[in-house]
Parts: C-alpha cells; sequence; structure tokens
C-alpha cells in the first residue's frame, strides 16, 4: 500500500514529522484539533488474525499487543522509504471489554446489534493501546531507534436503549468499525451516557498520553504544533 498524506506533516527543517499509523477518522479529528500536522499511513497488520493469535491475553493486552504490531508495520514501511527527518510513529488500537470479554469491530450489522442487547444500560470498560516510535535518518539499526507504549482505559455508561433505537443506530453504518460498536464523537453520543477516564482515549487516541509519550522519547512535545494560525 502506498502511504497516504493527510495534512501532509510539517517540514523537516526544526522539528518533527509526526505520523498517524491509522485510517480512524475519529483519530485524525484529533490530531487535528490538538493544532498537530500529520502525515496517515494506514497499516497492513490483520487485527482478527493477531487477535486470534493471541487467545490467552487479557482485552487490554491485547489493545497494546495490537497497537505495537501496527506501529512496527508502519515504521518497517517508512524506513524502507528512506527517513529524512526525525519522525514519529503513532500506532493505536482499541478494544472494548464487557464482563471480561474483549470485543473489537463488529463489522456486520446483526453483530452490532447483539452487542448493543448486552451492553445496553450497562457500563463497559474501553482500552486503547498507544506506541510511539522514533525513526531518525540516516540509522540503519533497529526500526525504531526508541518507543514507548501503554494502554489507556476509561469506563463507558451507556443508556438503556431499546430495539428500534439500536437499530437506527447500527443502520447509519457508524458502529460497524468502532471497538465496542459505538463512538462518542458521532451519532453513538446520544447512546453514551457519560466516561469516566479521557474522552479522546475513548475515540481512539489520548493527546495527553502523547505528550508523555515525547517526553520519555526526549523530544518537545511543543515542537509538534502548528504556530502558522494562531487564530484558527
Amino acid at each position: 500500500m502506498t502511504p497516504a498524506d493527510d495534512d501532509g506533516g510539517r517540514p523537516c527543517p526544526g522539528h518533527p514529522l509526526l505520523v498517524l499509523g491509522s485510517a480512524s477518522p475519529g483519530r485524525a479529528e484529533i490530531l487535528r484539533r490538538a493544532r498537530l500536522p500529520f502525515r496517515v499511513v494506514v497499516s497492513d497488520v490483520d487485527e482478527e488474525a493477531l487477535g486470534a493469535a493471541r487467545p490467552e491475553a487479557t482485552p487490554e493486552e491485547l489493545a497494546l499487543h495490537l497497537a505495537r504490531a501496527k506501529g512496527y508495520d508502519v515504521a518497517e514501511r517508512l524506513t524502507a522509504e528512506g527517513v529524512e527527518c526525525p519522525t514519529l510513529v503513532v500506532g493505536c488500537d482499541s478494544v472494548f471489554e464487557l464482563d471480561g470479554v474483549a470485543h473489537g469491530k463488529p463489522y456486520e450489522p446483526e453483530v452490532a446489534v447483539e452487542r448493543w442487547r448486552e451492553q445496553s444500560g450497562r457500563t463497559g470498560r474501553l482500552h486503547t493501546g498507544q506506541w510511539v516510535g522514533l525513526l531518525t535518518p540516516g540509522d540503519d539499526g533497529a526500526v525504531p531507534d526508541a518507543e514507548t507504549c501503554t494502554t489507556i482505559s476509561a469506563d463507558v455508561h451507556f443508556a438503556a436503549v431499546d430495539e428500534d433505537t439500536v437499530r437506527a443506530y447500527v443502520a447509519t453504518g457508524e458502529p460497524l468499525q468502532c471497538a465496542g460498536a459505538f463512538t462518542i464523537d458521532g451519532a453513538g453520543a446520544a447512546l453514551v451516557e457519560s466516561v469516566d477516564g479521557d474522552p479522546n482515549a475513548v475515540i481512539g487516541l489520548s493527546v495527553a498520553v502523547l505528550r508523555a509519550q515525547c517526553a520519555e522519547l526526549g523530544l518537545r512535545f511543543t515542537d509538534l504544533w502548528d504556530s502558522s494560525n494562531p487564530g484558527g
């Protein structure tokens, strides 16, 4: 797959390039709102196959494992292209947990309907694995040069909704590509009563954690900010 440019990142001189290894519109919007220019390079990792290979993993461990795998996939492809400036690769994956069982994306409408029958009026836990790797120019060593990875978890309290509401929501198509068959940055916001934790992490990427991860890698998070349009 050919890497696709989104905001295009920023010019190399003086600042690291940020690469989002995800096709998620929600994650991209989080970075835009945070004034972080970025490039999108979508991972080719097969989430279902990786999950099936780790049946013993907890939902939290699975989110971390998938995020790392996606990040490494993107980092290796960028390195093969040639790294011209310091580059931060962000790999993320979310796993929803209900009654100790991990739920990823439902994909099919009837699966999403069944998920909502189970979680309506209840509380589940959304785990987002967030991996960040640093690539530097001219380094033929290991990929990445440095990395950090963590899981951010939040409790999600769902409204009690009837079958007609569930089917109307599923018919929008929104929950089919979302872990847990919901999102809080779209139509699903009407069906979520509250969130205990980082709302951005529930959407799929924690900017607060990204700032801490940059510091861990010896980078200044503020160097990632776009200051070209202060009033925008």
